[in-house]
């Protein structure tokens, strides 16, 4: 099951946030975590020609393998509740410091030997909103070894330089102080979409799929809908040059090509 915050804890975390970038909250206990993997065991079998969710392959040295899913919730009961009622609405809200819609929700499976993500920003792959935040709920441990996130504590306040792909220009990322947050299956990592985070490939021998949903102010409105169209249009007029998959509006994965 999912776990409710106490007024008490959501204040001393909106807090925290406020001042980092990052605040890390359990979501989920043994349960739900079992629950969640049984989950996400379905959407992993669901056909890549499906009715409008979508499936991201990238190629590994033991062959091509699901890095990513997204547009689920249409699609999945009990994902959608998860994400769009009860307690991580409720945290999404108090970060928000105002009533959260669910903006976007992805799957990243980070399966052995899976590529990492290079140092970025969330909000210049986020069309249409200026107010939101991203979180990570981890279905497997998130450790060091399968490529845990890392994250810029107290640089959540602007859009930094990028380069051409919309990624940190690699000036500021040398300059960063980059720290590491392991995060044990069923809690969560919240993190502003101006937090610069990135994360490095998967060398354990065991998966690390972690669940992303998105949040916006809903005084910005339900705008969840146009951002997959957004995507889907800009997908296709046009992928990547450089041989890496294309998961995003911006070129922050490093997995190859199918």
């Amino acid at each position: 099951m999912d776990l409710a915050p106490s007024s008490t804890d959501l204040d001393a975390g909106a807090a925290h946030f406020a001042e980092t970038g990052w605040l890390l909250t359990r979501t989920l206990d043994d349960a739900g975590v079992a629950e969640l993997r049984g989950w996400l065991d379905e959407i992993a079998s669901w056909p890549d020609d499906g009715d409008g969710w979508m499936h991201h392959r990238e190629l590994t040295d033991a062959g091509p393998q699901l890095c990513r899913s997204e547009n689920l919730i249409p699609f999945h009961a009990g994902l959608r509740a998860l994400l769009t009622t009860g307690p991580m609405l409720e945290v999404a809200s108090a970060l928000l410091g105002e009533p959260a819609v669910l903006y976007k929700e992805k799957v990243n499976y980070k399966l052995p030997g899976g590529a990492g993500y290079a140092p970025h920003q969330d909000a210049p792959a986020y069309p249409f909103i200026d107010s939101h935040v991203s979180c990570m709920v981890a279905v497997d441990d998130a450790t060091l070894d399968n490529g845990c996130l890392e994250v810029v504590e107290r640089m959540h306040h602007e859009v930094l330089a990028t380069d051409a792909g919309g990624c940190v220009h690699p000036d500021l990322v040398a300059s960063f102080e980059w720290r590491a947050v392991e995060v044990p299956a069923g809690w969560t990592l919240w993190f502003h979409s101006r937090t610069p985070h990135r994360s490095g490939p998967n060398a354990s021998p065991l998966p690390r799929r972690a669940l992303y949903p998105t949040y916006n102010a809903l005084a910005e409105g339900d705008l969840r809908a146009d951002y997959y169209r957004e995507k889907l249009a800009r997908f296709a007029a046009g992928g990547r040059a450089d041989g890496k998959v294309q998961v995003s509006l911006i070129d922050d994965f490093q997995g190859r090509s199918v």
